[in-house]
């Protein structure tokens, strides 16, 4: 069952007998998805048929959606109620799901959300709609408004733990650069990831490839003890050697681990609950593994997790390999120091000797600390300097380094006794490109190896080569992996200074430090740069937020006005209204002295304006009324718009009802002045009803219902007045109320029946047709035609429904008639405003057994008009299946040439106006009319059928017209299909 259609149709308005501010402010204060929900509830209780209501969000993501509250889901609907909910959302209108107790899916299509709500039958779905309509849209605009600041919390928080993980990572680089044991130096890092991640069970491994060992350099668990270095080999299929093996990071529980391993997983110690590990690799060769696992349900690790793990395993990787450096200098200096103890050249050759080697070692440990110093690029070179210094004679020193394309030598250090500067310049063939290009220390000492050198092509001296050659010279690569990308070289001009083997050697211990050092130094200024540009997005973040904060706020209050005025106007709207009369009525009740007043208007024959100006001018025309309102009153009197047309004016205090009419008569006369709207001069005017409101009202819509009753009374009695609501009034209203109700029944009971009047041939009385009326066989009232009923039946809304029970009898009793005659039944311009009339009126035929071809429907001109393209193509779908049109009352509408013709229609009724005229004195124009009729009707191929004839002498005017058919009270009254039969 599909209901969205009437919500449109509905005013914005609460229809249970509440104040707005009763439902509307808990909603408003409201500041999570949770919180709307209970207050929709709260907002919907009471309203008819109402039994529960769940409350879903999130329709559109793949995970369940949210259901508030959910206890009154229960679990078994879950999913139909979810798929309802996604049906009634993306269609955008309610849906009904029936059941053991209906349940109704209504969607708020602004925060993508469904209320779900139970009611108790399915006579309930209606009133309930029609009460909760002016809530909808509150309660939309109030969920987005939660959904957005639950999503902006989120965001505060992901930007809290970045910055959390920023200070970490901080944490985590200051600690591999330091000088802790390596032991305290791994547990400094555990403890830093644990305030990250769940790390309490967390080890570390390092790979010895050469000895095929695995060894276990850091091991913490709750549930396994420190396990021993085991063979590589040894541990194969286990998740530690997939890591180490395959160097790929590891990540979930047992079946998650099981697929992404290249092969059978086995398991050594207690199984995890989930298990996360990164293996640590340098310059494409994997070193070792970083690993986590929990043995806690619930405990799991994410993407980020893993990131955060493989950023320590390069900073672990750092301080193992400074570590590995120094036991190697610290091996290389004693095995330096036996062999010069089994060389014997003696006890001070040896101190000497030692000596050199403790400044060899504390020079590096300088070199090492240099590279996590926070000094500029100048001072490094400068230090890098001043330790070489100490080790051998380095008064003429350079750095030279490759740019990033290769193609030139540049000189970020240069201190020459000879030379001020040494600028950058394209790659040549001197001894630095040399030592660069084969990775490997150049020493020459004499100038027979410079031309050796020269000889076999290695090296060129360039003709325009300036000032003193070096009499010794040593250069040594800087290599990282196995490619140079830059020398440190030291270089003699005096005979004296000669450099051998050993400043060879020394001078290669420092080029590996200097290397090593100027990587990390270069890594930690892109790492530092990235961690300012991530500081610097952090705050302009959180400005954005805070904006977007305050904007929110602004678009709250927004929301806010918006809710209690009207978007056209601006003015108070209906909710306003009722919250300053209840307010008023309050007041009222304390000094019952006291009097107020409300006057309820709308613009006379507004829907002609909309309809023949547009929409837009329709618009323009309600500013204008609304500003000439409010001329008309002084503070604190309110004006406030209602819906579409309607206007209300709250008079606070009225000392007696002429007080009221006064303003009713301004308001008149201010509404009829002459206004320019679309090129147009429209003179508008206005009925008015006016209640005056004293301590007997209790609340404000019975002040607004007597205000409306008034209204009703002045337009019913000519427009362009006002009334005063009376005792009088207030019983019409009630005899209205009790017609509504006697209708219900009367569809109830089926005691709507057709009467048939016969169509007949002028010349011979021949029958050839029946017209169906309708009348209502009242149980006290007795037999009532339309005039009688049709008026509240159409304000009441059953008026279509007992159409189609007449359509349903007269085509059922019309298959008693002869077959060569037809029948005729009256469709309202109604009918056509949907696409589906053909198609239910071609079911009723079928399903009586009438001959489609036996069946006419009587449209009047204003059917045509109202939407000729969609008349016209049902028109010609029921032609098609032989039901033919009759255009009912010709020449009292529109009765124009240029669209007759483009409607299928089979015959055209002469209005019974025209038919009374004839032979009357001084009225020769019906003739002239009628004739123009015939002529009309013959040049279309149309038959013509004349109504209201009740005379002999009527009938022969008409039969000397030509006018063939005609129907009246000469021929017979509307009277039961058995009178016919008879």
């Amino acid at each position: 069952m599909d209901v969205g259609s009437r919500i449109e149709a509905l005013p914005v308005m609460p229809a249970a007998d509440v104040s707005a501010l009763a439902w509307m402010m808990p909603l408003l204060e409201a500041v999570t998805p949770q919180a709307v929900a209970q207050a929709v509830n709260a907002a919907l209780h009471g309203l008819p048929g109402f039994r529960g209501m769940s409350m879903l969000w999130g329709l559109d993501a793949r995970e369940a959606p949210s259901i508030e509250p959910p206890q009154s889901i229960a679990q078994g609907h879950l999913v139909d109620d979810i798929e309802l909910a996604r049906e009634a959302l993306g269609d955008e209108v309610p849906r009904l799901l029936h059941g053991s107790r209906p349940r109704l899916a209504i969607p708020l299509p602004r925060s993508e959300a469904v209320v779900l709500v139970d009611l108790d039958s399915p006579r309930h779905v209606q009133p309930f709609l029609d009460g909760a309509a002016g809530r909808l849209h509150v309660i939309d605009q109030r969920l987005r408004s939660a959904l957005e600041i639950v999503a902006l919390h989120g965001t505060m928080a992901r930007l809290e733990h970045s910055e959390q993980v920023q200070r970490a990572l901080f944490a985590i680089s200051d600690l591999a650069g330091s000088d802790r044991d390596m032991p305290d130096l791994l547990k400094g890092i555990h403890a830093i990831v644990g305030t990250l991640m769940y790390a309490e069970n967390f080890f570390i491994v390092g790979l010895d490839a050469e000895h095929d060992m695995i060894r276990f350099l850091y091991f913490v668990d709750v549930e396994d003890p420190l396990p021993e270095d085991v063979r590589f080999s040894e541990r194969e299929g286990t998740l530690t050697w997939y890591l180490l093996h395959d160097g790929k990071a590891l990540r979930g529980d047992s079946e998650q681990l099981a697929r992404q391993a290249s092969g059978p997983v086995r398991n050594v110690g207690t199984d995890s609950y989930d298990w996360l590990g990164v293996p640590m690799v340098r310059d494409g060769e994997v070193r070792g593994a970083v690993v986590v696992q929990s043995y806690q349900p619930g405990i799991a690790y994410s993407a980020e997790d893993e990131a955060l793990l493989e950023f320590v395993g390069s900073h672990i990787l750092t301080a193992l390999d400074r570590k590995r450096n120094q036991d190697d200098l610290e091996r290389s200096v004693q095995q330096r120091t036996l062999e010069l103890a089994d060389a014997n050249r003696g006890l001070q050759l040896e101190v000497v000797e030692r000596k050199r080697a403790e400044r060899l070692q504390a020079a590096l440990f300088q070199i090492a600390q240099l590279a996590t110093a926070d000094i500029t690029e100048e001072a490094f070179y400068g230090s890098i300097h001043d330790v070489v210094g100490k080790l051998l004679n380095a008064k003429n020193f350079f750095i030279a380094l490759l740019s990033d394309d290769h193609r030139q030598l540049a000189f970020p250090y240069f201190v020459d006794e000879l030379q001020t500067n040494h600028p950058a310049r394209p790659l040549g063939r001197s001894l630095s490109e040399y030592v660069l290009r084969h990775a490997r220390p150049l020493l020459v000492d004499d100038r027979k190896q410079v031309e050796a050198l020269i000889e076999q092509g290695e090296i060129e001296i360039a003709p325009d080569t300036t000032g003193p050659a070096a009499k010794s010279w040593l250069g040594v690569p800087l290599v990282l992996g196995e490619e140079a990308f830059g020398l440190v070289a030291v270089q003699s001009y005096e005979p004296s200074i000669v450099y051998g083997p050993a400043d060879q050697e020394l001078l290669g211990f420092v080029a590996s430090q200097i290397a090593n050092s100027l990587n990390r130094r270069h890594a930690a200024q892109i790492q530092q740069q990235a961690y300012a540009h991530l500081e610097e997005r952090v705050q302009e973040r959180t400005h954005e937020l805070r904006k977007e904060i305050h904007e929110r706020e602004r678009i709250q209050d927004q929301l806010e006005h918006e809710v209690l005025h009207d978007a056209l106007t601006g003015l108070p709207n209906r909710s306003h209204l009722r919250g300053r009369i209840e307010r008023v009525l309050a007041r009222l009740r304390e000094s019952p002295h006291r009097r107020c007043g409300l006057l309820y208007l709308d613009v006379d024959r507004f829907k002609v304006i909309n309809d023949s100006l547009g929409h837009l001018a329709g618009d323009e025309v309600l500013k204008e009324v609304a500003r000439r309102l409010q001329e008309c009153v002084r503070e604190p009197d309110l004006v406030a718009r209602l819906s579409g047309d309607e206007f209300a004016i709250l008079l606070e205090d009225v000392d007696v009802p002429a007080t009221a009419i006064k303003v009713a008569q301004r308001v008149l006369d201010a509404i009829g002045v002459p206004m320019q709207i679309a090129g147009k001069t429209l003179e508008p005017s206005a009925s008015v009803g006016i209640a005056v409101g004293n301590d007997h009202y209790h609340n404000a819509d019975e002040l607004l219902r007597d205000a409306d009753t008034a209204l009703y009374r002045a337009k019913a009695t000519g427009r362009k007045r006002y009334e005063l609501f009376d005792e009088t009034l207030q019983r019409s209203a009630i005899d209205v109320l009790a017609m509504e109700g006697e209708l219900r029944e009367a569809l109830q009971n089926d005691r709507f029946v057709p009467h048939f009047q016969p169509i007949v041939r002028l010349d011979d009385g021949g029958l050839v047709g029946h017209e169906a009326l309708l009348r209502w066989v009242h149980p006290v009232r007795g037999l009532l035609g339309p005039p009688d009923f049709l008026q509240v039946a159409e304000d009441s809304g059953s008026i279509e429904a007992i159409d189609w029970r007449m359509f349903e009898l007269s085509c059922t009793l019309a298959t008693r008639f002869p077959e060569d005659t037809y029948m005729s039944i009256n469709v309202a311009p109604r009918h056509f405003r949907g696409d589906d009339f053909d198609v239910r009126l071609l079911a009723v035929v079928r399903d009586s057994g009438l001959a489609p071809s036996r069946l006419l429907i009587e449209v009047t001109e204003g059917s045509l008009l109202d939407n000729p393209v969609r008349v016209r193509a049902t028109l010609d779908r029921l032609q098609a299946q032989g039901v033919g049109a009759a255009l009912d009352d010709f020449g009292t509408g529109y009765s124009s040439l240029s669209y007759l013709h483009t409607f299928p229609l089979r015959m055209l009724k002469i209005d019974r106006t025209f038919v009374a005229a004839l032979g009357e004195e001084g009225k020769d124009n019906s003739a002239l009319v009628i004739a123009a009729v015939l002529a009309l009707a013959r040049a279309l191929g149309m038959g013509v059928v004349a109504e209201g004839i009740e005379s002999t002498e009527q009938r022969q005017a008409l039969l000397a017209l030509g006018c063939e058919f005609g129907q009246g009270h000469l021929f017979g009254r509307p009277a039961p299909i058995e009178h016919w039969l008879d």
